[in-house]
């Protein structure tokens, strides 16, 4: 495997329980960091309010991406939260790599285990609350799902929280701000001037 085309040590993967701000995160190191290339998943949910396509997600209707699964254009795919599937387009990750990009992929913990199997020497973080208290509250409190979806969430991020010693790095986060600049520390990036 020492002849794929990628550089995996420039590869970095973001997980963690929903709702603990990854999206967030992703957002902050997006504005600030221009360095960091941004994977854009592909997902069959609808867009939240004020999200576009292409730029938050790729929205696909589930013919189209159960085709860009079986076709392998996807580098890691699930089923999530047992309702709407995720991916991460293959070639768009493998050209920025190659291209020497810091490449940051903001997944799940079944994706995340997914690229650890085919890209072992990308750097695994995992992003964790600072309590499951400040976890419910994030998630109610984003108001963006049905009281059934909220506790369907909350039981699968009882089980994403369980497996942070799978990951590299644990980076918490109690301040947006703080935590994006220890993600890009973590990956090598070198903080400059904004832009």
């Amino acid at each position: 495997m020492s002849d794929q085309p990628t550089t995996p040590h420039r590869v970095t993967v973001l997980a963690g329980p929903t709702a603990v701000g990854k999206g967030t995160v992703s957002a902050y190191i997006r504005e600030n960091y221009p360095q960091v290339w941004l994977s854009v998943s592909a997902t069959t949910r609808d867009p939240r309010p004020g999200e576009q396509d292409g730029v938050h997600y790729q929205f696909v209707g589930r013919e189209r991406f159960a085709q860009m699964a079986e076709q392998g254009e996807l580098l890691e795919w699930a089923v999530v939260h047992g309702r709407n599937s995720y991916g991460t387009p293959r070639q768009t990750v493998v050209d920025a790599a190659a291209e020497g990009k810091f490449v940051l992929l903001e997944i799940d913990l079944q994706g995340a285990r997914q690229i650890k199997e085919t890209m072992p020497d990308a750097r695994f973080v995992f992003l964790a609350p600072p309590s499951w208290e400040e976890l419910v509250h994030r998630l109610v409190g984003r108001g963006t799902e049905s009281a059934e979806e909220q506790q369907r969430r909350l039981e699968t991020a009882k089980l994403e929280l369980a497996a942070e010693s799978e990951f590299d790095v644990v980076i918490v986060n109690d301040d947006v701000q703080r935590a994006a600049e220890e993600l890009v520390r973590v990956m090598g990036v070198q903080p400059g001037p904004r832009g």
